[in-house]
């Protein structure tokens, strides 16, 4: 299973709401962006812990990972993949889908 495909099956089977896969032409930053959401600051950070565990299990490791203390917004950086785990109101808030998909 290949890294995208390991994001994405943690973030299924966990139960993660409007997941959403943009990519990335031309960009220096990553190839693709994962943003979801979680139903609470509790489920964000399970899914974090998760997807970096999963990653780590097939071989992947995490070049980073922020803003889990808090868990409103957390950004793991997989080197040519950005997973972005939001609680709703901040990612209605930030509107990284609507601000990447233009």
């Amino acid at each position: 299973m290949n890294k995208l495909e390991t994001i994405l099956k943690v973030l299924d089977d966990r139960k993660a709401e409007d997941v959403n896969i943009i990519e990335l032409d031309d960009s220096s930053i990553a190839d693709t962006f994962v943003v979801a959401t979680g139903t609470s600051v509790i489920q964000t950070k399970a899914l974090a812990d998760y997807i970096e565990e999963e990653l780590e299990k097939n071989g992947y490791s995490l070049l980073s990972k922020e803003g889990f203390r808090e868990g409103e917004w957390i950004l793991m950086d997989a080197e040519d993949i950005i997973v972005h785990i939001f609680t709703r109101k901040q990612r209605e808030f930030y509107g990284i889908d609507d601000l990447w998909e233009e």
